[in-house]
């Protein structure tokens, strides 16, 4: 009996260490690579981590939401990390960035039309 409780603390632990060396990539890392970018375009991009850190993070992919949330180049840019054997996603974050050179998105196409059309802008 005694022997039989030693192999499940055992068991136990050695799951717990199993855990504990599987890694999962952190959203930050797409974060970075997009922040080297001068300009931006409204929509939907996405990877897989292999690109980035070939051999780290297999079975993970990204996907980033790009949107402009202020007019002349503000954009809010949201990135989800999926792993491929779960539906569900693993980690998000999101940051914003300023990137005036971009093409106009949303929020400067409404700003425009509202000032032609004599309104006030938001």
């Amino acid at each position: 009996m005694v022997a039989f409780a030693i192999l499940e603390v055992v068991a136990s632990g050695l799951k717990a260490a199993r855990k504990l060396q599987m890694r999962e990539p952190d959203p930050g890392i797409v974060l970075h690579s997009l922040s080297l970018s001068n300009t931006f375009e409204e929509g939907w991009i996405s990877g897989d981590y292999e690109d980035i850190a070939p051999g780290m993070y297999p079975g993970y992919r990204w996907e980033a939401k790009i949107l402009e949330v202020g007019a002349y180049g503000l954009f809010q840019v949201d990135v989800m990390t999926y792993n491929n054997q779960k539906p569900k996603g693993v980690a998000s974050v999101g940051t914003q960035f300023w990137r005036p050179n971009s093409k106009p998105g949303s929020a400067t196409t409404a700003l425009q039309a509202s000032s032609a059309m004599g309104g006030t802008p938001r």
